[in-house]
């Protein structure tokens, strides 16, 4: 009696004895199965998990992933609407750590084991813990858009926390430093410490304001654009990284006569005039300025601090007031919780520590109580 035909796929033995699995796909073309089988039930399983996946329309085109990596990525960053200096960042990443490794490999066939090994290599080799987290953070990105581009089943990025950047926690200058770091350094940059300090800005929103941007009357700094400068020293103005970046920061009192003083003598005429420029009238430079910061430093005894490292304690100072995690989110233009509630967390801590003193100066500092004593009717059992 004649076997029953096969209605999917067809079976056939080949020389070798092994058993060779095809079938018709949605797009009309005969497939076959990436490999051979030993025996013919095994052939027959395959051909049954690719039926029910087309049943399911879970079927893709096993050749779409038979792209180079490297061309699928510079598309991938070119397709997207980035800044120049992400764009930047993603070329460098790209050229640096991953086309070395992954460019010529089609995208199908990077899986997670040769993205554990290329990860492990990276590493060993001395490579930056944030700048490989930096480069497996676009790594699966990119795989992520493979897959829902059918090009493959699943991101071989599987690595839990590899892409999260571990930075070290920098030091937080106190208001004394503050001060001492804003008169040691140039007179034309004294009220650009002091913002940078106390109201929590970053370099790129310093010299990127204008005159009309700061109103002293009401006591508020309007941040509207920052100034990014560029791996070929071009630089551009743009707006902030975030929408939460556009923000309006109110101006601690004690700080408005120094910025006035500064407004009177170093910014630029005109409701556009530029509130930081160069003794040649150009807008500053960060490692021109970083010179003067690192003599400030010197000068006054200030050890490990960067001149981003004064917005931590603006935002620290501002923690410590009792801000709400929403009120400290507009105030540092950030658009989620996660670096406020940092900061809160911080500030809780300073505060438990200066709860623990004050118990201890209470303790030294009140008298001995005497013991009570017992009265003439007292009983005891």
């Amino acid at each position: 009696m004649a076997g029953k035909r096969r209605q999917f796929g067809r079976v056939r033995k080949l020389p070798s004895g092994r058993y060779q699995a095809r079938y018709v796909g949605p797009d009309g073309l005969l497939r076959p199965a990436p490999e051979t089988f030993r025996t013919k039930r095994d052939a027959d399983a395959w051909l049954a998990d690719k039926q029910t996946e087309m049943r399911r329309g879970d079927w893709h085109d096993p050749d779409a992933g038979k792209v180079p990596f490297g061309e699928y990525a510079a598309a991938w960053i070119n397709e997207r609407e980035l800044t120049t200096t992400t764009r930047q960042l993603y070329g460098s990443l790209l050229r640096h750590h991953l086309e070395p490794v992954f460019g010529s490999v089609d995208v199908a066939e990077i899986s997670p084991p040769f993205v554990r090994r290329w990860r492990a290599d990276k590493l060993a080799a001395g490579t930056g813990p944030t700048t490989v987290a930096k480069a497996y953070a676009l790594l699966r990105g990119i795989m992520g858009t493979a897959v829902a581009d059918q090009m493959i089943r699943r991101n071989p990025c599987t690595i839990k926390g590899a892409s999260t950047v571990h930075t070290p926690e920098r030091p937080t200058a106190t208001v004394q430093e503050v001060y001492d770091l804003a008169d040691a350094v140039q007179p034309r940059y004294r009220a650009l410490v002091l913002m940078a300090g106390f109201l929590g800005l970053r370099w790129g929103e310093l010299v990127g304001l204008h005159r009309r941007d700061i109103d002293l009357d009401a006591g508020a700094v309007r941040v509207r654009r920052s100034v990014a400068e560029l791996n070929n020293g071009a630089r551009e103005i743009k707006a902030p990284k975030s929408a939460a970046g556009k923000r309006t920061v109110s101006v601690p009192a004690v700080i408005v006569p120094d910025i006035r003083d500064h407004l009177e003598r170093y910014a630029e005429p005109g409701a556009d005039g530029r509130v930081f420029v160069g003794a040649k009238g150009a807008t500053p430079r960060r490692n021109h300025f970083n010179r003067l910061w690192r003599k400030a430093c010197e000068e006054t005894g200030v050890k490990d601090l960067h001149f981003h490292d004064l917005r931590h304690t603006g935002n620290t100072l501002a923690a410590s007031t009792g801000a709400s995690t929403r009120e400290l989110m507009a105030r540092m233009g950030h658009s989620t919780a996660r670096a406020a509630l940092i900061y809160q967390h911080a500030s809780a801590e300073r505060d438990r520590l200066i709860a623990d003193a004050l118990s201890g100066l209470v303790d030294r500092g009140r008298k001995t109580r005497p013991e009570p004593k017992g009265h003439a009717g007292d009983t005891t059992d």
